[in-house]
C-alpha cells in the first residue's frame, strides 16, 4: 500500500514538474545561453585549480619566473571570464524567472476572476492569497536558481570525478569511499526535507487564512471584548508554525555539519595517503594541492544538490497548491457560440425553476414567473425565502439545476456571461469601497465613462450632496472598505457605481437598508426617473419601499406563494397583509 501510495506521489510529482516546465518553454533559448555559460563557469572552476597546482609545482623546481608570470596571466583571465559568465547568467536567468513567474500570477489572478461564486462561498481568502503571493513566489527559486544549478552541480561532480582519476586513480578512489555513506544521507535529508517543507507551506497557509478572516472581522472582536481569546488562538496557529519551521531547520541543521564533517574526513584520507605519496616521489606537491581542493570542491555540489532536491520539493508542494486553483473548473461556463442579443429589453421569465446551493437542499422550488420590460417587481418575505437567490440566479452567478431562466426568450445559459451582467446593474446591502478615490469607484476601472459622466451619476442619487462636501470632492481619497464613509454614504456611492454603467436591468437588494430616512426620500425621485424604462427588480423587507412596485412577488419556503399589486395583495388576507400588518403594528408600537 505504501509502495502504491509513493508511486501515485511521484507520478503526481512528475506531472507538476512537466507543467512548469511548460512555463519556462517559451524561454527555452534564455534557458539555453545560461546552461552554456553554468558549464563554462564550471570548466573554469575546475580548471583554476590546476593552474595553481601547476605553480606549486614550478615553485617547487625553482623555474623560470617568466613561466610563473605565464600562469598568474592566465589565471587573471580565467578570473575576469568567471565574473563576466556569472554577470550574465544572473543577469539572463533572474530577468527569466522573473518574468515567468510575473506570468504565472497572472494567469493565476485571472482564473481566479472566472471562478464561479460557490467557490469563494466555501474557500477562505487567505487560502487564495497564499496561493497568489507565497506559493507563487516560492517557484522563484526553482526557476532562478535550481534547475540551472542542478545541472551545474551534476555536471561539477562528474568532471572533478574524471579530473581525480586522470591525476591518480589510487587518490580518487580513496575520496570516493564515503560515497555510500553520502548518498545514503541525501536519500534521508530528500525524503525527511521534503515532508517538512509540505507541513510549513500547510502552516503558512492556514495562518494567513486566520489572519485574513480575523483582521476583517476585528469589529466584532473589539464588539465582544474576545481580544484575549483571539490572541491565544493565534499563538497556538503561530507556535505550529514555528515548530514546524523549527523541524525544518533542524533537518538542515544536522545534515549540513554532517556533509562538512565526511568532506573534512576525506580531506584528512587524501592529506594522509597523498602526503605520503609525495615522500614517496610518486605525485608532485602540485597534484596534492589539486586533490585538497577538489575534494572540498567534490563535496560541497553534492551537499547543494541534496537541499536544491529539497528547494525544488518545496516548489513542486507550492505548485501542487497553485494548479488545484487553475484546475478549478468554473461551475458558471460560457457557451462556445454564445448568443448575441445586441440591446437587451429586459423581459425576464423564470420557468420552473430549480436551485440548490449544495445537493438538493432546494432554496426555490419550482419557481415559475415573468418580468415584461420596463416593469418594477418586488420580492418580498421571511428570511431564507430564496429572494436573493433570484438575484443571484438572474445574474448567473450560479446556474439553475431544474428548468430555465430567459431574458429577452433566451436562456441565459446560452449566453455571454460578460454581455449579461453589463446589463444588469446591481445594488446590494452589504457596499465595498474599493482603495482609491471616489471617482475611481464610482468608474471601476471603466475608462469609457468619462469624468461627467460620474458626476451626473452621482448627482442623480443625490451622492453628490457629500461628496462635494470632500476636501477634495471625488479625487477624495478612499480608504479600504471605504471606513471613513457612513454606510448610507456608501450605498449612495454603490448607487451612482451601478448608475454611471447605464443597465437596461436595474437590481436593488434591500438597497436602501443603510440608508436613513431623510436620505432615503432624497434617492426615491432620482429612483423613479431611473426606473423608467428599465426592467426593475427589488428586494426589501421594509413593504413601505416597494408599495409602488408593479408587481410583488411573495416568496415562502422557496416556492411563489402571492403575486400581486399592494393592494391586491392586502386583498388576498394571505402573507403578504400578515407581514405588512406586523411591520404595520412594530411601526406604531
Amino acid at each position: 500500500m505504501k509502495k502504491k501510495h509513493l508511486q501515485e506521489d511521484a507520478s503526481v510529482q512528475g506531472s507538476v514538474f512537466l507543467r512548469l516546465l511548460k512555463y519556462a518553454a517559451p524561454y527555452w533559448w534564455q534557458m539555453a545561453l545560461c546552461l552554456l555559460f553554468v558549464l563554462g563557469i564550471t570548466a573554469l572552476e575546475i580548471y583554476r585549480p590546476m593552474l595553481t597546482g601547476e605553480a606549486i609545482d614550478l615553485f617547487a623546481k625553482s623555474a623560470d619566473f617568466s613561466e610563473i608570470a605565464d600562469i598568474a596571466v592566465i589565471y587573471g583571465v580565467v578570473l575576469v571570464l568567471l565574473f563576466v559568465f556569472n554577470f550574465l547568467n544572473t543577469w539572463i536567468l533572474q530577468l527569466t524567472g522573473q518574468t515567468i513567474i510575473y506570468n504565472i500570477r497572472q494567469e493565476l489572478f485571472a482564473h481566479i476572476h472566472k471562478l464561479s461564486m460557490r467557490y469563494f462561498d466555501i474557500t477562505p481568502v487567505g487560502r487564495i492569497v497564499t496561493r497568489v503571493t507565497n506559493d507563487v513566489e516560492a517557484l522563484n527559486d526553482m526557476y532562478t536558481q535550481i534547475l540551472v544549478r542542478l545541472i551545474k552541480n551534476v555536471a561539477k561532480i562528474v568532471g572533478l570525478a574524471i579530473i581525480m582519476l586522470r591525476l591518480n586513480v589510487r587518490l580518487a578512489l580513496l575520496a570516493f569511499c564515503l560515497l555510500p555513506l553520502v548518498i545514503f544521507l541525501t536519500v534521508v535529508f530528500k525524503r525527511i526535507s521534503k515532508t517538512t517543507y509540505r507541513i510549513v507551506r500547510t502552516k503558512l497557509t492556514a495562518l494567513n487564512t486566520y489572519l485574513s478572516e480575523h483582521i476583517s472581522g476585528m469589529k466584532v472582536i473589539q464588539i465582544f471584548s474576545r481580544e484575549h481569546e483571539k490572541d491565544m488562538e493565534f499563538k497556538n496557529r503561530a507556535r505550529d508554525m514555528y515548530h514546524a519551521s523549527y523541524r525544518e531547520m533542524m533537518v538542515f541543521a544536522i545534515f549540513r555539519p554532517l556533509m562538512y564533517i565526511l568532506s573534512v574526513v576525506a580531506l584528512c584520507i587524501i592529506l594522509g595517503a597523498g602526503g605520503y605519496t609525495v615522500l614517496e616521489g610518486t605525485i608532485s606537491y602540485g597534484v596534492l594541492y589539486m586533490f585538497t581542493n577538489y575534494i572540498s570542491s567534490f563535496f560541497e555540489p553534492i551537499q547543494e544538490l541534496a537541499e536544491q532536491f529539497s528547494t525544488l520539493q518545496s516548489a513542486m508542494a507550492s505548485a501542487e497548491k497553485i494548479f488545484t486553483i487553475l484546475d478549478e473548473e468554473p461551475m458558471v461556463m460560457n457557451p462556445e457560440h454564445p448568443v448575441e442579443l445586441g440591446e437587451i429589453r429586459g423581459k425576464i421569465e423564470f420557468d420552473h425553476v430549480w436551485f440548490a446551493y449544495s445537493g438538493e437542499d432546494w432554496v426555490l422550488r419550482d419557481v415559475s414567473f415573468t418580468i415584461e420590460p420596463g416593469q418594477s417587481v418586488a420580492f418580498v418575505g421571511a428570511t431564507g425565502a430564496g429572494k436573493s437567490s433570484i438575484l443571484n440566479l438572474i445574474g448567473r452567478y450560479y446556474d439553475v439545476q431544474k428548468g430555465r431562466i430567459t431574458i429577452d426568450g433566451v436562456d441565459i445559459r446560452e449566453m455571454s456571461t460578460d454581455e449579461l451582467r453589463s446589463a444588469i446593474g446591481q445594488v446590494q446591502q452589504d457596499v465595498f469601497v474599493f482603495t482609491g478615490d471616489v471617482k475611481s469607484n464610482i468608474r471601476l476601472k471603466n475608462d469609457s465613462i468619462t469624468d461627467e459622466e460620474v458626476k451626473e451619476a452621482a448627482r442623480y442619487v443625490n451622492a453628490d450632496s457629500f461628496i462635494e462636501q470632500l476636501e477634495h470632492a471625488y479625487e477624495e481619497e478612499v480608504t479600504e472598505r471605504g471606513a471613513t464613509f457612513s454606510a448610507g454614504q456608501r450605498q449612495l456611492l454603490s448607487f451612482a457605481r451601478t448608475l454611471a454603467y447605464d443597465p437596461s436591468i436595474l437590481v436593488l437588494d434591500e438597497a436602501t437598508a443603510n440608508i436613513d430616512t431623510e436620505t432615503e426620500l432624497l434617492i426615491q425621485e432620482a429612483l423613479q426617473k431611473l426606473m423608467e424604462g428599465r426592467t426593475t427588480i427589488m428586494v426589501a423587507h421594509r413593504l413601505s419601499t416597494i408599495q409602488h412596485a408593479d408587481k410583488i412577488m411573495v416568496m415562502h419556503k422557496g416556492k411563489l406563494r402571492e403575486s400581486g399589486t399592494h393592494q391586491e395583495l392586502l386583498n388576498m388576507d394571505g402573507i403578504y397583509k400578515k407581514l405588512y400588518e406586523l411591520q404595520l403594528k412594530g411601526a406604531n408600537s
